[in-house]
């Protein structure tokens, strides 16, 4: 049965939503898009008339996609190469979804996003679900085929575990890892941290960094990225020492020498790599009270295809340096 125009425009009504929580549940934009798109094509085939609250079966539709996603997902990247993070949203993004509380902002922060990975597909989605878009457990009991007491029991593990993991890494002793810092407060420690990595020196880094700072890098074997995270404050200063000297071989290895940007990306403070108009890298910097926590750093170009498209269309201002 053909869809009518109507039809269509209830589901392109969903879409943005639909988008947002795919996203949020396979950390992959392109694979969130993908999730969509199949939820559309099921919809097509739908008796959509009897369908009563279009929402709620959409919704379910996509989150049985993504669970089955997760499933194949998480068996390929136990063969990726090298560290595996998730794809970076720019500032601006349709995909990043709501950020009107505290709850959804956290949700979709890179570090969250991250941490998400730990957990099973089905207190990924319920967790999802509830924090990032405040579906009551009752629908969220209907959308996964369990229980309310099952969807209540499964958000607070899952809720447990990713405070777990916020604290083991230093982030949050409250258990939340919430530390909401201004946009102007954001980009003046990245011009501090910028600074002090161009500065030859490890020591003023170093000031910046909390004790147990970490620096991640995903280049998904196309780009050479360290397999193991650095770990501690010193160890990534001098790393990061490293990363922003002058060098041939790493501007061999993006195509050129990239122009360095101050902006924000999946609500955080981030700087963005541009060579010749292409995103060549973004770094999510994890800021709490106490210094830099962490530096998550994507140069995968897979997943940065989205990023470019983002950026040539947005205004961006004058870079802060040329690098490498």
């Amino acid at each position: 049965m053909a869809l009518t125009m109507k039809d269509v425009d209830r589901f392109e009504a969903s879409r943005a939503r639909l988008e947002a929580i795919a996203y949020r549940l396979l950390g992959s934009a392109s694979e969130a898009e993908d999730a969509v798109q199949e939820t559309f094509l099921r919809w097509q085939a739908a008796d959509v008339d009897r369908i009563e609250v279009p929402e709620a079966w959409l919704t379910k539709a996509l989150t049985n996609l993504c669970l089955n996603q997760l499933t194949s997902a998480r068996a390929r990247r136990e063969t990726y190469v090298g560290q595996w993070l998730p794809e970076p949203l720019l500032a601006g993004d349709p995909m990043l979804g709501p950020a009107d509380t505290a709850e959804q902002r956290e949700s979709v922060s890179y570090a969250v996003l991250t941490l998400l990975e730990r957990l099973s597909a089905k207190e990924r989605a319920v967790y999802v679900l509830r924090e990032a878009f405040d579906y009551p457990h009752r629908e969220i009991a209907e959308i996964l085929d369990l229980t309310e007491a099952a969807s209540q029991q499964i958000f607070h593990r899952a809720k447990k575990h990713v405070a777990e993991g916020r604290v083991a890494g230093g982030r949050g002793a409250d258990g939340t890892g919430r530390t909401e810092i201004d946009e102007a407060a954001a980009r003046r420690i990245v011009d501090e941290f910028l600074a002090a990595a161009t500065s030859g020196r490890t020591e003023p880094l170093v000031r910046l960094l909390t004790q147990d700072a970490v620096a991640i890098g995903d280049g998904g074997g196309k780009v050479p990225a360290r397999a193991k995270a650095f770990e501690g404050a010193v160890a990534v200063a001098k790393f990061m020492r490293g990363l922003f000297k002058p060098s041939k071989a790493k501007q061999a290895h993006v195509g050129g020498s990239p122009e360095v940007y101050a902006t924000t990306a999946n609500g955080g403070p981030a700087l963005v790599a541009v060579v010749d108009g292409r995103v060549v890298g973004v770094m999510c910097l994890e800021i709490t009270a106490e210094g830099i926590a962490a530096f998550r750093n994507q140069v995968n170009p897979d997943k940065l295809e989205r990023a470019t498209e983002r950026w040539a269309a947005t205004d961006h201002g004058e870079p802060l340096l040329l690098a490498f």
